[in-house]
């Protein structure tokens, strides 16, 4: 996805809520100045400045039709309910908390978000209830410049990985390795997709037995794939209309051998599949069998 437009993926699309849902996994989403739960709106402006405050592209699960059912839309929610969720104990196993577009750097500097980051977390990690055995990920969607790898700081907070203050992972990741440290945490099934080879991330990886693997073109001295283009899928700008890429219902994570999800298998069948379970994702510049080669700047 190269847009910003009020995008909606069918239903038959599959995401990581049904993943946790079948596992009996609880999830919500919270998101600041979302003007109320269930908001299926573009945007949100600060009734003050005028300026976006929520918008809906920094809220994954809503840009997917399968998560708008009227149960799942009760799940996504902005932080007055965060904090009352927090007070009466009753926050989700997996959460997708996400600032307004001032606090998160977008229309502002790192040097906000920053502080905004702080703000947030630092009375979160003097909660022993939030804290117990938790994992928080702070990362970033994409660095600024296409003439450089696309790298973005990531840090792990929590109960989860206490002992190791001030370590460092240099370990190939990318998104879909929070997906698949989701998985891989909760034995979940996969979605059929990047997600099943993806690198579980190391601290979860030496719990659950993951095998993480290397991708020396991205993350070498000497890259040469920068992975900041996209491919000429169905939501490429350029690219006019193009079918959703069935998931491969038959591979399994390496090592560990978690496998496709039912439903979705049952949705999809047995249809030919870009996917596979290496570590390896394709870009704009190396793209899958059967896609052109990106040659414009997106």
């Amino acid at each position: 996805m190269d847009n910003d437009d009020f995008n909606q993926i069918d239903s038959n699309v599959s995401t990581v809520t049904a993943l946790l849902e079948a596992r009996g996994i609880s999830w919500g989403t919270y998101q600041e100045d979302m003007p109320y739960t269930g908001y299926e709106g573009f945007s949100w402006l600060n009734q003050s400045t005028h300026k976006n405050d929520y918008v809906r592209k920094h809220n994954p699960p809503m840009i997917y039709n399968e998560n708008t059912t009227p149960a799942r839309l009760s799940y996504q929610k902005n932080f007055t309910q965060f904090y009352a969720d927090l007070k009466d104990e009753q926050l989700p196993q997996w959460m997708f908390i996400t600032p307004n577009m001032t606090d998160d750097g977008h229309d502002s500097s790192v040097t906000v978000a920053g502080a905004w980051s702080r703000r947030f977390l630092e009375p979160l990690m003097k909660n022993e209830y939030f804290m117990k055995d938790t994992l928080i990920l702070l990362t970033f969607d994409e660095n600024e410049s296409e003439s450089q790898v696309n790298r973005v700081y990531s840090l792990l907070l929590g109960g989860a990985v206490q002992g190791k203050e001030g370590s460092k992972d240099a370990n190939y990741y990318n998104h879909y390795s929070e997906i698949a440290t989701v998985e891989a945490n909760w034995n979940l099934n996969t979605l059929g997709r990047w997600d099943v080879g993806a690198n579980v991330f190391q601290t979860v990886a030496e719990k659950t037995g993951d095998v993480v693997r290397e991708n020396t073109a991205v993350t070498g001295s000497n890259p040469t794939v920068f992975q900041n283009s996209s491919y000429a899928g169905p939501f490429n700008t350029d690219v006019g209309k193009a079918p959703y890429p069935a998931p491969n219902v038959n591979i399994v994570s390496p090592k560990t051998g978690r496998t496709v999800l039912p439903a979705i298998r049952r949705v999809w069948g047995n249809k030919p599949s870009i996917y596979n379970n290496g570590v390896v994702i394709p870009d704009g510049q190396h793209p899958p069998a059967g896609y052109a080669v990106n040659t414009v700047d997106n």
